[in-house]
């Protein structure tokens, strides 16, 4: 494994594969690695050359948002790429990737406006930006995303087809741990109590599943009883809590065929978000 802090870097090393048309997968992370990020780079072809970008993304972050406690983590996460047989690691620094920022910003449209996007202005256009400038830089064939952040998955697919990326986004499924909750490197953060209350979004995303499956259609009857679900946890407090097309993002009176749960709480200083496909693929 080696680990490539410059774009000079990276270039040069991954050129040898451009030649020779090697296979390219890209896992961009913002490090503090875990369980789930490692499942995305075995997500990877066999003879896939891995690239395994870490870059806490500045533009991304709200002026009130976690930016400068989120955690760095790099000589753990080089250990567990070098484990995990990750070919590159592109740790690159904010002046690399932004040496010559013109302002000039991907669009990420209506459907990055509402849920996440509604609650965090800016927030996808600064994701959308720099997994443009990384496909730009990596020239990947596949490039895999976690399901969890389905709003993001869903507008980098979108931005992909509307741009002609030749690129594939690979999707990988939320891994959880032993109570629900979705991993996630802000989990850290949750005091003791906290974390006792933080799978009440995950069971409230099953209720919800559930109450469908048995043929509940009214999305609004939904929500109340999956809002009914997380009213349990004295601190949670919901942003949103609904279900949606999952190609739109769009909340319908009736719940589509394609139907996906999505949830937003916050648990003292911590944001968790979840979401649940109803039907299985």
């Amino acid at each position: 494994m080696k680990l490539l802090k410059t774009r000079a870097e990276l270039n040069d090393e991954l050129e040898p594969f451009w030649k020779c048309a090697a296979r390219i997968s890209l896992i961009p992370t913002m490090g503090a690695l875990h369980e789930g990020h490692m499942s995305l780079a075995r997500l990877c072809g066999p003879c896939d050359v891995r690239v395994l970008s870490i870059f806490v993304n500045p533009t991304q972050f709200g002026p009130n948002e976690d930016l400068t406690r989120y955690p760095r983590t790099l000589e753990n996460d080089i250990e567990l790429c070098e484990h995990e047989g990750i070919d590159f690691v592109f740790a690159p620094s904010v002046d690399d990737m932004y040496h010559s920022d013109s302002g000039i910003t991907v669009n990420p449209g209506a459907m990055g406006k509402v849920w996440e996007g509604a609650i965090r202005p800016g927030h996808f256009e600064g994701v959308l930006t720099i997994v443009a400038k990384l496909l730009h830089l990596v020239r990947p064939d596949a490039a895999n995303f976690g399901e969890k952040d389905f709003q993001q998955l869903t507008l980098i697919r979108a931005m992909c087809r509307s741009l002609d990326w030749p690129v594939s986004i690979v999707a990988g499924q939320t891994l959880r741990e032993s109570d629900g909750l979705a991993m996630s490197s802000r989990n850290r953060f949750l005091k003791e109590s906290e974390r006792a209350q933080a799978s009440v979004l995950y069971k409230a995303l099953l209720t919800g599943r559930d109450l469908i499956r048995s043929g509940e259609r009214d999305v609004e009857k939904v929500k109340q009883i999956m809002l009914a679900d997380v009213s349990k946890s004295a601190d949670a407090q919901v942003e949103y809590l609904t279900g949606v097309n999952s190609e739109t993002l769009v909340e319908e009176a009736i719940v589509p065929e394609n139907a996906r749960l999505i949830g937003a709480i916050r648990l003292g200083s911590v944001r968790l978000i979840d979401n649940m496909a109803v039907y299985d693929a």
